[in-house]
């Protein structure tokens, strides 16, 4: 059914490999983010493009909005766009210590056998 293959412990240049490619991969989505709120406020809120960047960063990271929103449509979008952010700082930050729980939890499986 299940057999035991032991894997042994990725070497340190694999590792730090894969922490380089979660951490590329997780700054593409910051990005992808950052432009669907830079864009959604410019285009639904009529803010300007530093503006809508400077909100959009804001919300994003977790500080909260700096632009006041006057548009209905532009209230739609930032609610969506705040609950948006939230769960993708969330993810981005699973995505970035993936590989460290990942070697961690493989370290004491090794020392457990």
């Amino acid at each position: 059914m299940y057999e035991n293959k032991r894997e042994p412990l990725a070497s340190k240049r694999l590792f730090y490999r894969r922490v380089v490619k979660n951490l590329v991969f997780a700054l593409s989505v910051l990005v992808i983010c950052l432009l669907i709120g830079v864009l959604g406020y410019h285009y639904t809120a009529d803010v300007e493009w530093l503006d809508a960047f400077h909100n959009a960063s804001m919300i994003l990271s977790g500080m909260g909005p700096v632009v006041e929103i006057k548009t209905v449509g532009g209230k739609w979008f930032s609610s969506f766009y705040a609950i948006f952010s939230g769960v993708a700082f969330i993810t981005n930050i699973g995505i970035v210590l993936a590989p460290l729980a990942h070697r961690f939890f493989h370290i004491l499986h090794l020392e457990l056998e």
